[in-house]
């Protein structure tokens, strides 16, 4: 099918409302735009750029962590929380109570990426793995009570305060299991020919469409898309989140969603989605530039630690992962004793690769500064 002939869907009369049904998409889809064709090029060149730093980088690993929580904690601000990264990176204990709930579904984004990472090893993209996922992100939080884990049972609605005053309605909860078999199908059908990036596009608006969900339709169409790409061999490491770019860009994000239900007008999600992921993709290779010629500099700096640099450089490959930590914190993983990882933070303080942020005498916390900088950059 032509984009410029696609249908999205159409108005039904429900009880005193009327829902959005979305057209089935499991079908090919075609485009005579010639600027698709130069995005979706530039895209998939600036991925692949992307993707080479993955397996050059050393360790690679231990700095995606700090990508998903960065994404973690954006992708949950566009749904309300107001947790910043450093705050995620702390403790629960270490947290205002006020924020403790927000904090708590930051890091059940967190848990829900990293086992979805784990289940793509034996489990496809699914709406097996879709509701796992989901089942993790409302875990003990306050989506809770709203059906982890399942697709919803009732009528649920975008903006406003109730069905009379809200900004769109999603299907009816009975077309729910057909409308995402009919997703789950489009994402593993081989004989259409539809390029990754607009397969995923495209996947990404019918989900946040069907809303299957009661509760964090928005987290989990965004997680899927790192995941799709891992999948599909695009890259071989989650280092791609769109969170960040739709962020800084979230009326654009929801006016081009509309307009593909509005006005049927597919072409201008895509040029919008392939946008993004090309700044995305640039961005991320910034990033790990930055975090390359940290890690040089780091390196030429352990070596002034003398007998102690063995302890320096663990310590420093830690906070890689855990860039606010506290001496208890580094105690067993290093294999040291408390007093030892007073004394070595103390170097790393006065050397200037550590900053202590409470300024107490007890229970201090040091912060990475010139790691975490280079993930709050945009």
């Amino acid at each position: 099918m032509n984009i410029k002939n696609y249908i999205s869907g159409e108005l039904r009369q429900e009880y005193q409302y009327k829902s959005f049904v979305p057209s089935m998409i499991n079908h090919t889809f075609t485009w005579d735009e010639p600027q698709i064709n130069t995005l979706l090029e530039d895209a998939t060149r600036a991925l692949g750029e992307l993707n080479a730093f993955t397996m050059i980088v050393p360790n690679v690993d231990i700095f995606i962590q700090m990508h998903i929580t960065k994404e973690a904690n954006t992708s949950s601000k566009i749904e309300g929380t107001k947790t910043e990264i450093d705050e995620v990176l702390q403790s629960k204990e270490q947290i205002n109570p006020e924020k403790r709930d927000d904090w708590q579904e930051v890091r059940n984004y967190i848990d829900a990426m990293n086992n979805a990472l784990k289940e793509l090893d034996t489990l496809p993209i699914s709406n097996r793995l879709i509701k796992n996922i989901h089942a993790v992100l409302l875990n003990s939080v306050r989506g809770e009570t709203k059906q982890p884990g399942e697709f919803r049972q009732s009528q649920n609605w975008i903006g406003g305060a109730n069905l009379a005053t809200a900004y769109f309605i999603p299907p009816h909860h009975e077309l729910i299991a057909d409308l995402m078999g009919d997703l789950e199908k489009f994402l593993h059908n081989e004989e259409i020919y539809v390029p990754h990036l607009i397969k995923i596009a495209i996947a990404h608006y019918q989900f946040e469409t069907i809303h299957p969900f009661l509760d964090g339709n928005g987290r989990i169409g965004r997680l899927l898309i790192p995941l799709y790409l891992v999948s599909n061999g695009l890259l071989n490491k989650p280092a791609l989140y769109l969170s960040d770019f739709i962020e800084r860009n979230k009326s654009l994000y929801y006016e081009s969603l509309t307009f593909v239900r509005t006005q049927n007008n597919l072409a201008a999600w895509l040029k919008f989605f392939l946008t993004a992921v090309i700044e995305t993709a640039k961005n991320g290779v910034e990033t790990f530039k930055q975090i390359l010629a940290l890690k040089q500099e780091l390196d030429l700096i352990i070596v002034s630690f003398g007998k102690k640099s063995q302890n320096a450089k663990a310590l420093i490959d830690f906070l890689y992962q855990q860039p606010i930590i506290s001496s208890t914190d580094i105690v067993e993983p290093l294999k040291i004793s408390k007093p030892t990882a007073n004394l070595l933070l103390n170097d790393f303080v006065e050397k200037g690769l550590l900053v202590e942020v409470t300024g107490l005498q007890r229970n201090k916390l040091y912060s990475f500064e010139r790691y975490l900088k280079i993930f709050s950059k945009v």
